[in-house]
């Protein structure tokens, strides 16, 4: 699952505030933080970290999908909780860290050391166990799903549950982590897609040189920061926290990581929920037009709904999406500048603004705002999208889950093996999504990654019981039916529907929170296919 930007292809997030079924400035903000590997451009265009190419990421795993031990000679050892360094954490929460090697048939070639935080359980006497959770990403570190656990799980499932959140390998708080730039603009400002030669070069340089300096700061991990080993990761955690089988629960690129994990250690799974999925057999090129398929859905959605409402600010006469191609047509001939110390509004960061509002519908307003303003040569709006996109902090840093994106992406499913193989997809992607679909086609950076793939596990589940995949309706980064397919993959896949335009749909309102929970706490199975309307 990708999300986009024009050199890298990112992944989507997860859904909203449980506790609360209205919007609010919370949800706002996971939905910003939940993502799969979808869309990501450095240059300026959408790149689809998994999703633009031709190669079969549905590799079988050379490894036996049976193994449900880690290698002989590493044993993890218990985690050692403490007090949190924070003076701000809530007595509940407490942290500690596991060491892990980078390659676990090799042991002795290095380690990482992966932070995790559990927020005991509400009510001891109800206590069921651990769950494990994941955000999604890759690249986003999940340690923050403790401390902000009431705002992605329902109250319940708090009281039952120790919530075990960790940053995975070569991300967030865990040592040593991917780090590669210190501002983006130059990256994934640039204009995209390009309509000269200069522009495409462009593309491909900001590609190359982004490759080249993860290369020079973070080249000794990046071989070992995998999927298939964050899953074995997982097995370390479970085996640290003296637990035989574990549930898990996992959102966007979490319920691919849960997936591989699933496969690879069918005995430990107690339970397992996978939020807004991909087809985990789908090849890059498939999952990325998929992708870039649902992210058109949604904004003609969007435009829609704006061309209903003469109170929307992009209404333009109720035509918004002739005012939307002419607009896009202005900007990529002259970009806005919003301030000289940064990119102008090119094309590109129009169009890296606008995924960001496909999300979920409660950004429209936002998204909204932002082309009435750039209507008027005011372009700050979009920027302040593009910058939400990348995670941009308010004093104009970054953290480095976008470069962790990228590197894990790479090397699960590099892609297109060569620039010719990239511009061959454009018209592909094109055909399902006319407006957004070449931007999400250009992208570089996976062409020419230093570090060779490693074979995804091919998901089956087999023998870890019924899993749960919960999709929804209008999901852009993982479409229903992508979701209904990993369902399908599994060996017992139990597929939950929900109504919502948003990405991942927990949370979206009672029937799937009453239904997951259910499952997770007493193993009840939903039937399959069980619709929960909005």
């Amino acid at each position: 699952m990708r999300i986009h930007s024009h050199v890298v292809r990112l992944k989507p997030y997860a859904s909203g505030r449980v506790t609360s079924y209205a919007k609010s400035v919370h949800q706002l903000q996971r939905w910003s933080k939940l993502r799969t590997r979808c869309l990501i451009v450095i240059g300026g265009a959408l790149l689809i970290a998994a999703c633009g190419s031709s190669s079969d990421s549905s590799v079988d795993s050379t490894i036996p999908v049976t193994v449900d031990t880690t290698s002989t000679e590493y044993v993890p050892q218990p985690i050692d909780w403490k007090t949190c360094d924070s003076a701000a954490a809530p007595s509940n929460i407490t942290c500690g860290f596991i060491e892990v090697p980078f390659d676990y048939d090799n042991p002795d070639q290095g380690s990482f050391v992966l932070a995790v935080k559990r927020r005991t359980a509400g009510d001891t006497t109800l206590r069921v166990g651990s769950l494990m959770v994941n955000p999604g990403g890759p690249g986003f570190g999940g340690s923050s799903l403790a401390d902000d656990a009431e705002y992605y799980f329902s109250s319940t499932l708090l009281e039952y549950f120790d919530i075990i959140a960790w940053d995975p390998r070569g991300t967030g708080d865990s040592t040593p982590a991917v780090d590669c730039v210190d501002q983006y603009d130059q990256y994934f400002g640039l204009d995209s897609p390009p309509d000269t030669p200069e522009e495409k070069q462009a593309l491909i340089d900001a590609g190359a040189a982004f490759d080249q300096k993860c290369e020079e700061e973070s080249g000794s991990i990046l071989p070992y920061i995998s999927t298939r080993a964050s899953a074995m990761d997982i097995n370390s955690i479970r085996e640290s926290l003296g637990e035989e089988r574990i549930s898990y629960f996992g959102f966007s690129y979490g319920s691919e990581l849960g997936a591989t994990w699933a496969t690879l250690f069918p005995s430990t799974v107690r339970a397992a929920v996978l939020d807004g999925a991909v087809d985990p057999n789908a090849t890059a090129l498939e999952e990325g037009m998929s992708q870039a398929g649902g992210f058109e859905m949604q904004l003609n959605s969007f435009l829609a709904d704006c061309a209903k409402r003469p109170t929307c600010e992009f209404y333009n006469g109720g035509n918004p999406a002739a005012a939307l191609d002419k607009l896009l047509l202005s900007i990529d001939a002259n970009p806005l500048v919003v301030r000289a110390d940064r990119t102008p509004v090119t094309q590109g960061v129009m169009f890296t603004a606008i995924a960001q509002a496909m999300y979920s519908d409660s950004f429209w307003p936002q998204l909204d705002n932002a082309l009435a303003l750039a209507q008027k040569g005011d372009g700050s709006g979009l920027l302040s999208l593009y910058d939400n996109y990348y995670q941009r902090k308010p004093d104009g840093t970054y953290g480095n889950e976008l470069e962790a994106f990228v590197a894990i992406s790479c090397i699960d499913d590099p892609g297109a093996s060569s620039i010719d193989e990239v511009d061959a997809s454009v018209a592909k992607f094109t055909a399902v999504a006319p407006r957004l679909g070449a931007n999400f086609a250009y992208g570089y950076v996976c062409t020419n990654w230093p570090v060779e793939q490693v074979p995804k596990v091919k998901a089956t589940g087999l023998g870890a019981g019924p899993i749960v995949v919960v999709g929804t309706t209008g999901d852009p980064a993982t479409p229903l039916e992508a979701t209904r397919k990993m369902a399908k993959a599994l060996e017992k896949g139990v597929l939950i529907i929900v109504e919502a335009e948003q990405h991942t749909g927990y949370g979206a309102n009672a029937c799937v929170v009453n239904a997951v929970d259910a499952y997770l706490i007493n193993l009840t199975i939903p039937a399959n296919e069980l619709v929960c309307k909005s």
